[in-house]
């Protein structure tokens, strides 16, 4: 397992009966989390919380704050970043950080390529890994369906200090863009992507993981350069499992460029038991 381990200012404090209990800077949320079907002791941390999402059995959910700020700043200081999190109502904070480990990996890649790396990042929600692989030198266009999240990752951008950085922000459906961007003839040295399960463009397409994906990769060969430096692909959907990662990555990247491919859990090191929770997977193709 790939385990993102190096956060200072967020940490997974327990995990219990479908809630994770998580400390993001100084504020504890509790939070559903699907994986956790385990019923463990609960210490007297659990009650000393600031916001619990509770889930509704009709689906969705809502908070419950208790002396939490609308908004509020955490950094990853292994590379420099500022994320800007404020809860909204399908209980997420705006960072996944278990994909800090996919930061890290592509961060030296790039730091290390000794040339001008430039990055397509593909439903790049409010920009870890743009802000992460913009540090590290590349030129890095970042696009996502929904205006909010861009103009979000733009906050996270000027807090990390990348406002003036290379960044091109782009609100489009992810497919059409990579199609249009085909026809231009414009190419990238490294493609980043982190489709949801299932969503919609901004006109309404549908996304449905388990058709889309692979197709989509497929398309995204065609945006490589003639000598590219990496692909990654994250998934939190059951089905899309590591191995399923890595067999469609090399059916579609190695036949054309050659390299390797790796895939993996991610996680996150829970503090009070000592184990971890798993967070999804990733895979990885380079050259």
């Amino acid at each position: 397992m790939w385990l993102a381990d190096k956060w200072k200012d967020y940490e997974v404090i327990d995990c219990s009966d479908g809630e994770k209990l998580e400390r993001w800077g100084k504020y504890i949320l509790l939070r559903p989390d699907p994986q956790v079907i385990w019923n463990t002791d609960k210490s007297s941390k659990w009650t000393k919380l600031n916001g619990h999402y509770h889930r509704s059995s009709k689906g969705g959910g809502e908070w419950e704050f208790f002396n939490l700020p609308e908004q509020w700043s955490i950094k990853y200081q292994s590379l420099d970043l500022s994320f800007n999190l404020k809860p909204f109502k399908f209980k997420h904070t705006g960072v996944f950080p278990e994909q800090a480990v996919n930061w890290e990996w592509f961060y030296n890649k790039i730091k290390n390529a000794e040339r001008p790396i430039k990055v397509l990042n593909l439903f790049a929600y409010t920009g870890g890994a743009t802000l992460a692989a913009a540090k590290a030198g590349g030129k890095v266009t970042h696009v996502d369906a929904s205006k909010g999240m861009v103009g979000w990752a733009k906050e996270n951008a000027h807090s990390s200090g990348l406002e003036n950085a290379p960044i091109r922000w782009i609100v489009d459906d992810c497919v059409k863009f990579v199609e249009r961007e085909i026809r231009r003839g414009n190419l990238y040295d490294a493609v980043i992507m982190d489709p949801p399960s299932y969503g919609r463009g901004p006109k309404g397409e549908v996304w449905k993981i388990e058709d889309a994906v692979y197709p989509l990769i497929k398309l995204c060969s065609n945006v490589l350069s003639d000598n590219p430096l990496f692909f990654l692909i994250s998934s939190y959907t059951t089905g899309l499992q590591p191995a399923v990662l890595t067999y469609m990555l090399s059916s579609a990247l190695i036949p054309k460029f050659g390299g390797s491919v790796s895939s993996s859990e991610i996680g996150l090191p829970v503090t009070d038991s000592g184990l971890v929770l798993p967070c999804g997977a990733s895979g990885r193709w380079e050259k």
